[in-house]
């Protein structure tokens, strides 16, 4: 399977990492959620080359994940908004933040979560909408799909 495959795949993990997958999105999204909506924002303070940061910023808005507003015509600038499609990525960056925190961290979070309602810090987690319980990887089995399980079994026999 080659990177170019994955968006052609019946898996949407495959389909997403096509997407968002890689580690310089993953910090764009990282400032859009903390607020930066500026090009010249997000190159600061993600490091990443200018060519690289405007590549990245046209597929996230070709793929509609963010949009461009404009905000001064004279010169004419824009700056970058989440769609909904983009905002929806916000469970996974709290997930890989979490993870980094648990494996990665050398001091204290260097991000906390606040609840806006009650003010309180919190460590967002997955639970079940029907009986309101924690879901953890072991209280959950996955069950693919036919075309799925069917893909995966040509995937065994390729040489």
């Amino acid at each position: 399977m080659s990177r170019s495959d994955l968006p052609s795949h019946t898996c949407t993990i495959a389909r997403a990492a096509a997407q968002v997958g890689d580690e310089w999105t993953i910090l764009i999204m990282r400032e859009m959620f903390l607020g930066t909506r500026r090009f010249d924002d997000i190159l600061r303070l993600t490091g990443m080359s200018s060519h690289l940061l405007s590549q990245r910023l046209k597929k996230l808005e070709a793929q509609g994940v963010i949009r461009r507003e404009l905000y001064s015509e004279r010169p004419p600038r824009h700056e970058y908004r989440l769609t909904e499609k983009g905002l929806e990525l916000w469970a996974v960056i709290i997930a890989l933040k979490q993870w980094g925190d648990r494996w990665l961290s050398t001091e204290d979070t260097p991000v906390q979560i606040m609840h806006k309602t009650c003010g309180n810090v919190v460590r967002p987690q997955m639970t079940c909408p029907d009986c309101g319980e924690r879901i953890e990887a072991h209280d959950a089995e996955a069950q693919l799909s036919r075309t799925f399980e069917l893909e995966r079994q040509a995937a065994r026999r390729a040489p």
